[in-house]
């Protein structure tokens, strides 16, 4: 059996002096100088009592400290559990409380939130040379008690769901999906030890762990290190040290045009790939990327529940669409409707995946573990949607997301999509609000380049041009920031609360 620190290992041995991270502050980190950070972690975690099958919490950004931990768990046999500092205290200790971590560290060098909550838990500094300054930390459960050895081994870390229609789950993701997908990817993005990725996406979240750290990783290839996203500093990323590879969520991209819809010039030499997942892409949202960059504009599929992405658009065949591609190796697809497959092109259904990346379960939960893997391995992902003729998936939405209304289904991402063409609008956001009859309302919140431009009766036309009636939003409430979470993900219950 295979861990996830051995890609690290191997990185260390065979390419020692090769960049590995470019952090915000310091001097770049070679693969070589990693590790021993790594292997002096690992004893520091032994020392204060950490062994196989203990969890340790790391309320933490983006930082060579988080990685380091990440992966010295992996070396000791624990399961880090990464939680994205910008919670909130409370968030905090809901999953605390419910993964029993024996320590709590907090990357309070790079992140003031994590500074915080270190303040709260009372946290001291280490006495490992290479964690002290950059860390603190505190025994939080002295008494936890480590998961057996057979659970330990095959699980590399728990991943809290970001809750977007609920609350968190823990998912118990494996070794070997985080390392089959890891080899796919890196595979399919086509990179080497020559390619350098931007990482702002926080490695709390599947996309930053999976697609972005893991992949990186596995072809020898440098990471310019962020804790947050910022435009300006990802423009200058990409001049210097020369990113080749750009992956985020489409909020990203959003506010990446906010800041360059000026014609302001970009100057990219070594960009060669695009890539967007986390949620559906955008027609119009694609065009100007591809317009901005004068290259395609890449997407996949993936959940936190999969190691990985299950579907990636192939790099030598763009589509001209919004599909999220084709199934990644080792993956199997069935679109499901009341039961049944369905075997007709375009026919939307439940999306069921199989394959090395499917979670164990979600941690200490088996009813919902239960609710999510389905007999003979397959996982119900909650996603709606289609496969064309050719194979390639389309995402229509999420299940809890779609919206009743005189007795048709409405999907958001149809709706959004429409509104996020008209000119003028920055990005939107569908919900359904109850109505007393039990019919559903249609709502769109949206944000404007300039808001006192927008013209709603224009709109409303622009939209009986391109959607049924029953698909038409009532009302539309403008919003300066439409709220997301940590990872990106729009988060449509606090709109359910505006639009009362």
């Amino acid at each position: 059996m295979q861990f996830i620190h051995e890609v690290l290992q191997r990185q260390a041995k065979e390419n020692p002096e090769t960049v590995c991270l470019y952090p915000e502050n310091g001097a770049p980190i070679s693969y070589g100088e990693l590790w021993q950070q790594i292997g002096a972690a690992a004893a520091w975690l032994r020392s204060q009592g950490v062994s196989t099958g203990q969890r340790v919490m790391l309320v933490c950004e983006n930082c060579p400290e988080h990685i380091v931990l990440m992966f010295a768990c992996s070396v000791v046999g624990a399961w880090p559990v990464s939680v994205n500092a910008r919670l909130s205290a409370g968030e905090i200790r809901s999953i605390a409380e419910h993964c029993e971590p024996l320590l709590i560290i907090f990357t309070t060098q790079c992140s003031p939130a994590a500074a915080r909550h270190a303040e709260e838990y009372a946290a001291q500094a280490s006495d490992d040379q290479s964690l002290r300054d950059a860390c603190r930390y505190a025994i939080y459960r002295p008494d936890a008690q480590p998961e057996s050895a057979e659970l330990a081994r095959q699980v590399a870390m728990l991943v809290y769901t970001s809750g977007t229609t609920g609350a968190p789950k823990g998912v118990m993701v494996t070794h070997k999906g985080l390392l089959h997908f890891a080899r796919i990817s890196a595979t399919s993005r086509q990179l080497s030890s020559r390619d350098i990725a931007y990482a702002a996406l926080p490695m709390s979240h599947i996309f930053g762990i999976a697609t972005v750290l893991m992949a990186t990783l596995e072809a020898g290839a440098g990471l310019v290190l962020r804790s947050r996203f910022d435009v300006d500093d990802l423009l200058a990323a990409l001049s210097s040290p020369g990113v080749s590879i750009l992956q985020g969520v489409p909020t990203m991209y959003v506010r990446l045009l906010d800041v360059v819809a000026n014609a302001r010039q970009i100057n990219a030499p070594a960009l060669r790939y695009v890539y967007t997942g986390g949620a559906a892409l955008d027609p119009a949202l694609k065009e100007k990327i591809e317009t901005l960059f004068s290259q395609p504009m890449h997407h996949g599929y993936g959940i936190t529940e999969y190691a990985g992405s299950m579907f990636i658009t192939r790099m030598d065949a763009p589509r001209n669409d919004t599909s999220a591609g084709y199934a990644v190796d080792g993956v199997e697809l069935r679109i499901v409707k009341d039961g049944q497959p369905l075997t007709t092109p375009g026919e939307d259904g439940d999306i069921l995946i199989r394959g090395p990346g499917v979670m164990l379960g979600y941690y200490r939960n088996p009813g919902q573990t239960a609710q999510a893997l389905l007999p003979g391995g397959w996982l119900n992902t909650g996603d709606i949607g289609h496969i064309d003729a050719d194979g390639a998936l389309f995402l229509t939405g999420r299940s809890k997301d779609m919206i009743i209304r005189s007795g048709f289904n409405v999907y958001p991402l149809e709706v959004e999509a429409a509104i996020n063409a008209f000119p003028g609008i920055r990005l939107s956001a569908v919900v359904g609000m109850k109505e007393d009859d039990g019919n559903e309302e249609v709502i769109a919140f949206y944000e404007a380049e300039r808001p006192d431009e927008i013209n709603i009766e224009a709109l409303r036309q622009y939209l009986a041009e391109h959607l049924a009636p029953y698909k038409r939003p009532s009302r539309f409430i403008h919003i300066d920031s439409i709220p997301t979470t940590t990872s990106g993900k729009i988060r449509k219950e606090p709109l359910k609360t505006l639009g009362l």
